[in-house]
């Protein structure tokens, strides 16, 4: 009788622990998560053309408001060729809403912020509101897969001094 009282006893601290745990889990998701994100940033605006598709999974698809689907090769190409403009540079800023972790998938809700600055100086700043879903790779790397985004109307800004 004392084996089953001491057993379910450690069997309820066990539960009591697995909640604690899966919240650690998921905090843990979502700080490599948001590091991921803004590595790519810092890799995009230091004009790391090696690593700015590194953030994208293989099998990606995307949605962009008024363009057909898109995959991986696109977006790589993308941004390889706007690094590569010699005559605009273009920089991004980040704000993560939200970040909802589920085992080996997230749900992220942010705005990414573009800012082109042309050769004259102007600046044109496009707003990308989105959700992307990304999911944990056998690596243990974060990877968007799937994403939709929309961009809210641009501002011309004036020239820097």
């Amino acid at each position: 009788m004392l084996n089953g009282n001491v057993l379910g006893l450690g069997l309820l601290a066990l539960v009591a622990l697995l909640p604690p745990l899966r919240a650690s889990a998921e905090d843990a998701a979502e700080a490599a998560i948001r590091s991921a994100l803004a590595q790519w940033t810092q890799d995009f605006n230091g004009h790391n053309t090696q690593k700015v598709c590194s953030l994208f999974a293989p099998d990606l698809r995307y949605d962009f408001r008024g363009y057909p689907e898109r995959d991986y090769r696109d977006i790589c190409e993308r941004l390889q060729r706007s690094l590569a403009d010699a005559g605009r540079i273009y920089s991004y800023d980040l704000d993560v809403r939200e970040i909802i972790v589920s085992g080996d998938i997230a749900v992220v809700r942010l705005v990414w912020k573009l800012t082109v600055t042309l050769a004259n100086g102007q600046q044109v700043v496009s707003v990308e509101p989105g959700m992307d879903v990304l999911r944990k790779e056998p690596d243990g790397a974060w990877k968007i897969f799937r994403y939709i985004a929309y961009e809210m109307p641009a501002r011309p800004t004036a020239p820097t001094p």
